[in-house]
């Protein structure tokens, strides 16, 4: 049972707070700021009532004194300042300071019921999203993941099957989804964990220069090759070749990986010596293949020597809760890194991190929590410290019904145009079988009979 420290100097208010609440708590006391940190030490209470005044006729502010203090004890405590009127700017800076709350005298029982329950459901949820990063990060699996969700459970599950075959995989998914944190997951359980991992995003090099970066050139062969370079392929020999944004390769670049993934042999730009190469490929699209391959502006043979295994990541917004846990994760890593201890997201700002549709998926996130950390001078991150504009959530859910709306209208007409056919219809949306199967239970979308 939850535990509540009640601590005021008039024992009036102390019983008649405890009547109120004693039925769903259980109830503490204390009338002074001595007996206010030994109940907090010994009985750790969840949520603590603290009067800011707790000896108004000296003057002194002892409740909001103390408030460090009960903080230090437990940075998770929800402290709610009990204040009269002529101390509401008091009650402010306390909040500030790291309290959870204020309630200003005199005391509507029904009002403070209300905060003292929020107080209650925001600790026990951080203290469960806390938890599961915690183990999450410790996973050996999958280390600097974070996935709790049915979907990634599913990607974990995939990872760990194909990870010791020598298979080629192909990672689909929004940018700023993890696709090179699970690449790395594959290559850091497999025989080649202890090879070389390289990276190469085909889309940040231009084309001229992207040929000799992958195959590597002799010396002289164009104007400014003064020495001879080994390229990525051979840097990853015996380990595992990392390609990101394979849908940008031209088509000449294509072809020149078709013909390593078939024979496994190279040849550097301005060579005529093959060189043999122990290369494993992983790829990375947030392009549909499917669509490139029909519009031919990728080579089909190349797209299914790439897709043997073919691992499609979920978006951030279709992941459940994780976006609560990862969100705590980054806030306590920002924190850290930054020396802000005791942070955390007000109630407002957690509703706008679930409700959000995340475009730029956990990049995104991370981005904004890691500017909100360092900018914000408050202990309690509201969503303007996010950089979400001033809004209701009932506008803000209003557009993400708009959204999976259009999603569930586009689905349906893209199965009436394939005769309910789910392969067709997904190669039709530019997306996996197994992905459009999530969404049509997603969004109860049967074949009317």
């Amino acid at each position: 049972m939850t535990t509540i420290l009640i601590v005021d100097d008039e024992e009036g208010i102390r019983s008649q707070l405890t009547l109120a609440m004693e039925d769903l708590y259980q109830i503490i006391t204390a009338a002074t700021p001595d007996e206010a940190l030994a109940q907090a030490r010994e009985q750790r209470p969840q949520v603590i009532l603290l009067d800011i005044a707790l000896s108004p006729y000296s003057g002194s502010q002892e409740g909001l004194e103390i408030l460090p203090q009960l903080l230090e004890i437990d940075p998770r405590v929800k402290v709610i300042m009990v204040t009269g009127n002529d101390e509401r700017q008091n009650a402010l800076t306390a909040v500030g300071a790291g309290a959870f709350d204020f309630y200003v005298k005199p005391i509507n029982l029904d009002e403070l019921k209300v905060i003292v329950k929020r107080a209650v459901y925001l600790r026990k949820l951080e203290i469960e999203n806390g938890e599961m990063a915690s183990a999450l990060k410790q996973h050996k699996s999958f280390p600097n993941i974070i996935g709790t969700s049915s979907k990634m459970q599913k990607v974990f599950k995939i990872v760990e099957t194909v990870a010791p075959t020598p298979y080629t995989v192909l990672i689909s998914g929004e940018s700023g989804t993890g696709k090179e944190l699970i690449a790395k997951a594959i290559h850091g359980r497999s025989d080649r964990a202890d090879k070389p991992f390289i990276t190469i995003n085909c889309g940040a090099i231009p084309e001229t220069l992207l040929e000799s970066e992958l195959f590597g050139h002799e010396k002289g062969a164009f104007t400014d090759a003064v020495a001879q370079k080994v390229g990525r392929f051979e840097l990853a020999d015996k380990g595992t070749l990392f390609l990101d944004e394979i849908g940008e390769l031209s088509l000449a670049l294509q072809v020149k990986l078709l013909r390593f993934l078939q024979d496994r042999i190279i040849e550097r730009v301005g060579g005529k010596t093959v060189i043999p190469l122990d290369v494993r490929v992983i790829a990375a699209t947030n392009r549909s293949l499917v669509v490139e391959v029909e519009t031919k502006r990728f080579r089909e043979d190349l797209y299914y020597r790439l897709s043997v295994i073919a691992l499609d990541l979920p978006p951030l917004r279709e992941r459940e809760d994780d976006v609560i846990v990862i969100a705590n994760f980054l806030l306590n890593l920002y924190g850290n890194e930054n020396a802000k201890t005791n942070l955390s997201f007000n109630p407002s700002a957690l509703q706008r991190i679930r409700s959000y549709d995340w475009p730029g998926n956990i990049r995104e996130l991370e981005n904004r929590i890691k500017r909100a950390v360092i900018l914000s001078g408050s202990h309690r991150l509201t969503p303007e410290d996010l950089g979400f504009e001033r809004t209701s959530g009932t506008e803000q859910k209003s557009l993400l019904q708009v959204r999976e709306e259009a999603e569930s209208s586009h689905i349906r007409a893209a199965l009436a145009r394939n005769n309910w056919n789910v392969s067709k219809a997904a190669r039709d949306l530019g997306t996996s079988r197994t992905t459009l199967y999530d969404l049509l239970e997603k969004y109860k979308i049967i074949k009317d009979k």
